[in-house]
């Protein structure tokens, strides 16, 4: 069985529709291993750190579509979150802020190398 790591980047703040639909399809691949019975694990890093506060929303969208993979959900960077001016909103929706590696300059950020250590395959959006 293959492991997979879909780590999403976008950014929603960009108001873009590259953006969501770089999270519509993380989120789809990530309901596509799910439903197959694989490991996945949905990491929200870099300026995605601001993703799941929007996704909260009952009218966003995506909504229905993150709920159904919500539980596979491995957390949101922690020192991204810092960066990107989303520690509040995350930590608001009760997903779990990683910070697991010390970088200088961040409070500690969610750690990517372990998932590649771990035999994951990568997959960005």
């Amino acid at each position: 069985m293959s492991k997979t790591a879909i780590v999403v980047f976008s950014d929603p703040a960009s108001g873009s529709e590259e953006a969501l639909g770089r999270l519509f399809n993380a989120l789809f691949l990530t309901l596509e291993l799910k439903e197959k019975g694989e490991e996945v694990a949905l990491i929200f890093q870099g300026a995605g750190a601001r993703w799941p506060a929007e996704l909260a929303g009952p009218t966003h969208p995506a909504q229905a579509l993150y709920q159904a993979v919500i539980d596979r959900v491995a957390g949101i960077c922690g020192g991204c979150a810092d960066v990107f001016g989303a520690t509040a909103a995350a930590s608001a929706t009760g997903l779990r802020l990683v910070r697991e590696r010390a970088i200088a300059g961040t409070t500690g950020v969610l750690d990517l190398s372990r998932y590649l250590d771990q035999g994951f395959r990568l997959v960005t959006f």
